[in-house]
Formats: structure tokens, sequence, C-alpha cells
């Protein structure tokens, strides 16, 4: 069943490659009347998370806002799928850094980085585009697929050029690896910890919210920098990315200092445009 699965998943991806972005868009307006109207994929835990995230604003407003998010989650999907059969430069293109200075600076005093992002706008071209306008080596980390032969795929497609991927299985491993110049490990770090004992708490959208604390303990652990990665999504299919200093001496911070500087962040982008965050994820389903 795993294999055929796999088929059907690589009978998408042939097909998408052949689809330019205007067609691949047509089949994203499509899933959105599927999901928004048919399915109502996960409509309560998308208006409860808006609800509660903006209580001054009205029906109305969240409505409006819960559509554009279930449009932006359509164009998700395909883009996904699309960056499969992209080129580095084709990616690029779409999927710009427009201020590597902290990076760059880092990567030439020899440092090691972390850099920190949430899930907002697109987070699955990062890695493909990383390569070409980052000096560090990216090292992006992710959960490893129940299905071994989409996930062996994935780790062979998912990243090009310099770029590689590391379980998050393997976390402390991989910042212990030589990767033969100074890295910058991605960590896409805002989704809920899977228990009480592991979070930290902040005020996140109005909310006391529980937290993961990875990119702080490594960052401390190591005194690597850490840097926050703003997207910003300019219109259909294409996006910028500004890196912004979190913190230069980790150890020096005290404990959740870090954590809630990156929460802070993710938070005003989220209040600029929050139509492009993830909201169908049950973020808040821990209580402290």
């Amino acid at each position: 069943m795993n294999y055929l699965t796999y088929l059907v998943f690589r009978g998408f991806i042939f097909l998408f490659r052949f689809i330019p972005f205007r067609l691949v868009y047509g089949f994203a307006d499509i899933i959105f009347c599927i999901v928004y109207y048919l399915a109502g994929y996960r409509k309560k835990v998308v208006f409860e998370n808006l609800k509660h995230s903006f209580p001054g604003k009205s029906e109305k407003e969240i409505n409006r806002i819960a559509k554009g998010f279930y449009h932006h989650f359509a164009d998700m999907l395909v883009e996904s799928l699309k960056a499969f059969t992209m080129t580095e430069d084709a990616v690029i293109r779409r999927y710009k850094f427009i201020n590597t200075t902290f990076p760059d600076d880092f990567y030439k005093q020899g440092k090691q980085i972390i850099c920190v992002a949430g899930h907002y706008g697109n987070w699955e071209w990062a890695g493909i585009a990383a390569g070409k306008q980052m000096l560090h080596k990216p090292v992006g980390f992710y959960k490893p697929l129940s299905n071994k032969y989409i996930d062996q795929y994935i780790q062979k497609t998912r990243v090009q050029g310099r770029a590689k991927l590391a379980s998050i299985v393997k976390t402390a491993e991989t910042f212990k690896t030589d990767w033969g110049e100074p890295a910058a490990f991605y960590m896409v770090a805002d989704q809920s910890p899977s228990s009480v004992r592991l979070a930290y708490w902040v005020n996140f959208m109005n909310q006391d919210t529980a937290v993961l604390h990875g990119p702080e303990k490594y960052a401390r652990v190591h005194d690597y920098p850490v840097v926050f990665a703003s997207v910003k999504k300019i219109k259909r299919g294409f996006y910028t990315v500004d890196f912004k200093l979190l913190e230069a001496n980790p150890v020096q911070t005290k404990t959740g200092e870090i954590t809630g500087r990156f929460m802070k962040k993710l938070e005003e982008i989220i209040n600029e445009n929050p139509e492009y965050y993830l909201w169908s994820h049950r973020r808040w389903k821990l209580k402290r």
C-alpha cells in the first residue's frame, strides 16, 4: 500500500512538471472551493483560533481572514507540489532573500547560526532558495514520513545544491556534525509542544501559549547566533525573506528570552497579514 501511495504521489508530481503556474493556481482555486465550501476542512479549529487571536475584530473581519487563509492554504498545497520539479533558479525568482547582512557577517566570522521561522507565508521553498542566496550552508530540519518511499524521494528533491535535510529525530547529532563550512540551521519552531513538560509559556496572539524551546536550547548550548526569517507574500507565488537578528550572544541571555523575542517577531508579521498564517493547526491545544 505504501508503494502504491508513492506511485500516485509521483504521478501528481509528474503532472505538475508540465503545468505552468497560471494553470497551477487554477487548480488551487478548485482546491479552495473543496476545502472551504464542501469539506469544511478544520473550519471549527480555524475560526476558534481566529476569534481568540483577534478578540476585537468583527465577525465580518474574521470571515474575511478565514477565507483569505483557505485561499493561501490552497496556494501552498500546489506550490509544495510544484517545488519538486522547479529548478533552484526558478525558485529564487519567486522566493528572494532581500537582506542577508546579519547571516553573512557571521559566516565571515566563521560562525554557524540558527535561523528560526514560523508557519507563515511559504516555508516549503526556503530550503531550495537558500543555497545560492546565503553564504552559510543551509541545513533544514524535517519530520520523517511513515511512508519510506515518499520520505526518500523528499530527501532527494526538496533541497538542492548545497542545502541539506536533517531529521528532527537526530537534532542533537546534526548540530555536532562537521558540515565543512559554517552552516545555517533552519528551524520552523512555532508548533505546539508534545507536552506541557517541554513547553515555555508566552503571551502570543492574545493567548497564553505553550511554545517549543529547541532553537533557544541549542543556541545557548553551542552559542550560535539566532536570526529570524521574516517572510512576506508580495503576490500570488512571490515571496521575500528579510533576516532580523534576535541574539548574537545566546549564552548571555536568560532562559526563555530568545524564544519570547522570536514569538514576538512572528506575532508582528501575523498581525500585518493574518491570512498567511497556518490557522488550521491546533496551536493552543495545551493549557498551562
